[in-house]
C-alpha cells in the first residue's frame, strides 16, 4: 500500500489528524492495534479547551459536541470550607466545553466512516522502518498476514506503549519523568452534577474533582494511595469520602448512585525530547503525559496534530517550514502545558511528605490566588488554553 502519510493509533489524535488531513487534500490511512469498541471504551478526559474546540469544528465535526455540549464559563476552587469561583470568561474573554472524550472518538469515527476513508482496526505487530531516509514503511500483520505501507511521513499518535516513540534508537531521544506518590480514584454515575460548574477541593484528607460528562452524568474523583486496590471501595465508601472533601452546602446537595465505572489512575508527568526523528513526528501521549490536573492530555494532543496536520498540508504545497520547527512548536506549548499541570496539582493534592509546612504553603497559596486579580488571570488564561503560537 501506498500513502501520503501513515497515522499509528486511532484514538482521538489519530483520528483528528486524519480529519484534519482530509479536509486538507493530503491521502492517509489509519492504523489501530485494538478494535473499535475498544476505542470507544477507554473513560477519559472530558474538558476541551478553545483550541480543541475550533480544531474540531475546523475538521468539520464539531456540529454534536456544540448541540450536546456544556460550555463552561469557570470553575470553583473548594478550600477551608468555602468556594471561590475561578471566572474563565471574565479574566480571558475565552471559556471551555465539557464533552466526553468517548464522544468526541464516536464523532470522529463516524465522520470518517461516511467519508469513506481507510482505517485498520487490529492491526498487529506493527513496527517501522525507513523513517530516517526517504522511505518511511509501517509494517503489521492483520487477518493473519503480512503487510506493509510506504509513506511519506509516518505519524506516532499511538500512546505511551506504542511502537512509534519505541521505535527511535534511545540515543536520539531524550525522557523526562515526574512520578506522583498517588493516584486519582474515579467514578462513573448516571446522577445529577452536584454543581453546574467543575469543583476542585483542597482537602486536609486529599483532593477531590467533581466534573460531568453531560446534566446527567458524572465524574468524581478523590485522591487515594498508590496501594488502594478499586475493590477495596464500595460505591457507598467512595461517596462518603467524597462528601468529607466537599464543603458542607455541596455534600449536601450530592446525589449518590451506583458507579457503571471505577478506576484508579497513578499520576505522572512525561516528555520525550524531540518530536520529530527524520520523517516519524509523535503525537500526544506517544510523546508527553500529564497529571489529569487541568484536563491538558487530550488538549495537548489536539494541539499537536493541530500543528502538525497544517505542517504536512503546507509541505505538500512546497514549504517546509512547519515540519522543520513542528517539534520545536509543539514542545514550548507541551513543557508550558506540564508547567501548568505541576504547579496545579502540588496546589491541591495531600503530599504527606510536605508536612505542615507544606500544607501551610499550600493554603497561602490558595488565598493569594483567589484574592488576587493577577493571579486569577494567569491560571484562568493556562486553564482556557494558550493559542497555538504560543
Amino acid at each position: 500500500m501506498r500513502t501520503q502519510v501513515a497515522i499509528i493509533g486511532a484514538g482521538p489524535a489519530g483520528l483528528l489528524l486524519g480529519a484534519l488531513l482530509h479536509k486538507y487534500g493530503v491521502d492517509h490511512v489509519i492504523l489501530e492495534r485494538q478494535t473499535p469498541d475498544y476505542v470507544l471504551g477507554r473513560i477519559r478526559a472530558g474538558v476541551l479547551e478553545q483550541v480543541a474546540v475550533d480544531l474540531l469544528d475546523e475538521a468539520g465535526v464539531g456540529a454534536r459536541m456544540h448541540r450536546e455540549g456544556l460550555p463552561h464559563d469557570g470553575f470553583s476552587l473548594a478550600f477551608d470550607g468555602g468556594h471561590h469561583r475561578i471566572d474563565l470568561h471574565g479574566l480571558t474573554g475565552k471559556r471551555v466545553m465539557v464533552y466526553g472524550q468517548t464522544e468526541l472518538t464516536r464523532d470522529l469515527m463516524d465522520a470518517r466512516r461516511a467519508a469513506g476513508l481507510q482505517t485498520v482496526y487490529s492491526a498487529e505487530n506493527v513496527s517501522l522502518s525507513g523513517f530516517d531516509g526517504e522511505r518511511p514503511t509501517v509494517h503489521y500483520r492483520h487477518d493473519g498476514q503480512d503487510h506493509e505501507i510506504q509513506a511519506d511521513f509516518i505519524a506516532g499518535c499511538d500512546g505511551f506503549h506504542g511502537a512509534a516513540r519505541a521505535s527511535v534508537p534511545p540515543s536520539a531521544i531524550q525522557n523526562y519523568e515526574k512520578v506522583y506518590p498517588f493516584g486519582w480514584l474515579g467514578v462513573l454515575a448516571d446522577v445529577p452534577p452536584v454543581h453546574h460548574e467543575l469543583i476542585y477541593a483542597n482537602h486536609p484528607r486529599g483532593f477531590a474533582l467533581c466534573s460531568m460528562r453531560s446534566k446527567t452524568r458524572v465524574r468524581y474523583y478523590v485522591q487515594c494511595s498508590l496501594d488502594d486496590h478499586v475493590e477495596d471501595w464500595s460505591d457507598e465508601r467512595f461517596f462518603a469520602e467524597l462528601k468529607r472533601r466537599l464543603p458542607e452546602a455541596d455534600a449536601a446537595r450530592l446525589v449518590e448512585g451506583p458507579s457503571i465505572e471505577k478506576s484508579i489512575a497513578p499520576l505522572r508527568s512525561f516528555v520525550a525530547e524531540p518530536m520529530r526523528f527524520g520523517r516519524l513526528f509523535l503525537a500526544g501521549d506517544a510523546a508527553h503525559i500529564v497529571p489529569p490536573t487541568g484536563a491538558k492530555g487530550l488538549n495537548l494532543a489536539a494541539s499537536d496534530v493541530g500543528l502538525l496536520g497544517r505542517a504536512l498540508a503546507e509541505h505538500y504545497r512546497g514549504s517546509d517550514a512547519g515540519i522543520d520547527t513542528y517539534s520545536q512548536r509543539a514542545l514550548s506549548r507541551v513543557w508550558k502545558a506540564e508547567r501548568f499541570s505541576w504547579w496545579f496539582t502540588s496546589l491541591m493534592h495531600r503530599f504527606p511528605e510536605t508536612g505542615e509546612f507544606g500544607r501551610k504553603m499550600q493554603q497561602a497559596e490558595l488565598d493569594y490566588l483567589v484574592k488576587s486579580e493577577a493571579a486569577m488571570r494567569s491560571m484562568a488564561e493556562n486553564y482556557v488554553g494558550l493559542s497555538l503560537d504560543t
